[in-house]
């Protein structure tokens, strides 16, 4: 019996992983990093969850009657659980449902592309120059004794929610800690490549990274603890950055395959949207990049502190993707509709509205 190819890439990524911990201790520790970040990920998503029964529903309904109102919803949503993979799921299930339109459901992609920029801005502002792991601490100790409370829900939910934010802020620690390690031992910017072939490259590593963590969040965050250790380039993190948002795609695609049909034209918008958002900023790099300089110094960032100014170049980069194809939406939701289309059921056929694996 033939192993499946999940299986099988799995059974390579253990080894491989086994390989480089014996390799090199200081990986070990970048990668418990990257672990412990997507546990404390899912421990949030746990949280939220808990707070969906009839409140969330009641909001979203009032929050995106309309497409600026989706736009808000999805960057505030995305802000707070950090996560637009939770924010994508959650839009999906309302769509499936038809409590939203397909225009609402992009519209909070868009917004969710941007709130997913705020974790850059607070861990490159904050995370590098204070000790998060110390203010992670008594996060898991509160938070876990607030899980136990199994009488009441809604302090089981504040608790996965504060684990969570504990254990982002201890992987981001160890993550620092791991680069820090590496750089006092070997100088991985002497793999650094310029010029366009290097923007692609790394372009490629960012997809390939943020499709094997399952967080394009967990890519940026990398990316920031790499880049203050000086173990990558500015330029490459650029790079890896747009790879990030094109690779969070990849993960949305196959999140819908056993979805509805609205689930998947939303996937495909999804898609649509950093695919060009992506194409936007490799063409126009050096643009971007002068604009970023430009920034800096009008807001007072120091022009040797690569961490913001890479903060600020995933946000424009974003902001203009947004920009640029909100006047499309329409047109968009009329492509999709035309290019995926509902199977007619028999008219004698008596079957249950809207339930399907997405929307439960």
């Amino acid at each position: 019996m033939k192993l499946p190819y999940r299986n099988i890439l799995l059974t390579f990524l253990f080894a491989a992983l086994a390989y480089a911990f014996w390799l090199s201790p200081h990986f070990k520790t970048i990668a418990a990093g990257v672990a412990i970040f997507l546990l404390g990920m899912f421990a949030l998503e746990q949280g939220f969850k808990a707070f969906s029964g009839g409140i969330l529903e009641a909001f979203l309904k009032k929050t995106t009657d309309t497409t600026g109102k989706s736009l808000l919803f999805g960057i505030i949503s995305t802000t707070l659980m950090q996560s637009s993979s939770l924010v994508s799921v959650i839009t999906i299930s309302f769509l499936s449902a038809e409590l939203i339109t397909l225009a609402q459901g992009i519209g909070i992609i868009f917004g969710a592309n941007l709130g997913t920029t705020t974790g850059a801005w607070l861990v490159a502002g904050l995370g590098l120059k204070v000790d998060i792991a110390a203010y992670a601490m008594p996060m898991l100790v509160f938070g876990v004794i607030m899980i136990f409370q199994k009488n009441n829900s809604r302090l089981q939910g504040a608790g996965w929610a504060l684990v969570g934010l504990g254990f982002l802020f201890l992987g981001i620690a160890y993550m620092k800690e791991g680069f820090e390690t590496i750089g006092s031992h070997l100088d991985l910017s002497q793999y650094a490549m310029a010029g366009f072939r290097g923007l692609l490259v790394y372009t490629f590593i960012g997809i390939a990274a943020t499709v094997v963590m399952q967080s394009s969040h967990a890519t940026l965050i990398l990316t920031i603890t790499a880049l203050s250790a000086g173990q990558i380039s500015y330029e490459n993190a650029l790079a890896l950055a747009i790879g990030s948002n094109v690779g969070t795609t990849v993960t949305a695609m196959l999140g819908a395959i056993s979805a509805s049909i609205s689930g998947k034209r939303l996937a495909i918008a999804h898609f649509i949207f950093n695919l060009v958002t992506g194409t936007i900023a490799i063409i126009f790099i050096g643009q971007f990049a002068t604009a970023v300089d430009w920034l800096s110094l009008l807001i007072g960032i120091a022009a040797d502190n690569h961490t913001l100014k890479f903060a600020l170049f995933h946000t424009l980069f974003n902001l203009v993707g947004v920009v640029l194809m909100l006047p499309f939406i329409n047109a968009l939701v009329t492509l999709l509709d035309n290019l995926l289309h509902e199977k007619a059921e028999p008219l004698e056929t008596t079957h249950v509205l809207f339930l399907n694996k997405s929307s439960l």
